[in-house]
């Protein structure tokens, strides 16, 4: 089997495991016997108002909405610093995304409730925030790694700007975008947890209700699945960037 079949079975496995993990996390009955097992003098060992799918959809909802601002601000910004035109404002834009990042997310929501209310618009710009700069840096780091005989030799074939840029420039600074996208993802699923402070819903509710009790097992419904969500995202775009460096090979 050749290195491109491989990475792109490997891609459908992992999106496999993906789905497999909601399959899991519909098995309410499996988490009440494991839990249960793991703290038998808990009373309750998971959370009782709503079901952990219900939850994990939400957190999912949560993390697309994000990732989709994330990617339709990032992409666009990167490659427009990297352009003629955007290149003067690029220590700019590195050092207002820097200054996001280093905001933690709950002070990020601190400062949106007074604007935006409880709910989902405060937890989307703190996660936008705080997931904005691996995407852009790594958009800016893969274009300025682009080899410069590679675009001399598209000027020399004829392309014009336009053309050099899906040709030559995006293909070959794709795995380092999208490496970026695969650290942004990861930080988004883990950080969406702080939204139910401010009545966003997700898998950080089990967690938050655990601490306030003190109940291991409630916290543990919450933090499993983020971990496996995580682990799974980052597995599926890792194949995802193998797979698009076998076929730019």
């Amino acid at each position: 089997m050749s290195l491109k079949a491989r990475a792109y079975w490997q891609l459908a496995f992992a999106v496999a495991l993906l789905a497999a993990a909601y399959l899991l996390f519909a098995q309410q009955h499996l988490w009440q016997s494991g839990l249960a097992a793991l703290f038998p003098g808990e009373q309750r060992v998971l959370f009782e108002r709503t079901s952990l799918l219900k939850l994990a959809v939400e957190h999912l909802r949560i993390v697309a909405a994000s990732v989709g601002v994330i990617l339709g601000i990032g992409l666009p910004l990167g490659i427009w610093l990297t352009r003629q035109r955007g290149r003067a404002f690029l220590p700019l834009a590195s050092n207002l995304l820097s200054v996001g990042q280093t905001f933690p997310p709950v002070a990020v929501l601190a400062l949106a409730l007074p604007f935006f209310g409880f709910g989902f618009k405060p937890t989307l710009i703190a996660l936008v925030a705080y997931g904005l700069l691996p995407v852009t840096r790594n958009v800016i780091t893969g274009l300025e790694g682009v080899p410069v005989d590679a675009l001399e030799a598209a000027r020399g074939l004829g392309m014009g700007a336009a053309t050099r840029f899906w040709r030559v420039e995006l293909p070959l600074a794709a795995s380092v975008i999208l490496a970026g996208v695969r650290v942004s993802v990861v930080y988004t699923i883990g950080t969406a947890t702080v939204a139910p402070i401010i009545g966003a819903g997700g898998l950080g509710v089990p967690i938050i209700a655990g601490l306030a009790v003190g109940n291991l097992a409630m916290v543990l419904e919450g933090a499993i699945p983020v971990a496996l969500l995580a682990l799974l995202a980052d597995f599926a775009i890792g194949r995802l960037e193998r797979a698009l460096t076998s076929w730019n090979g």
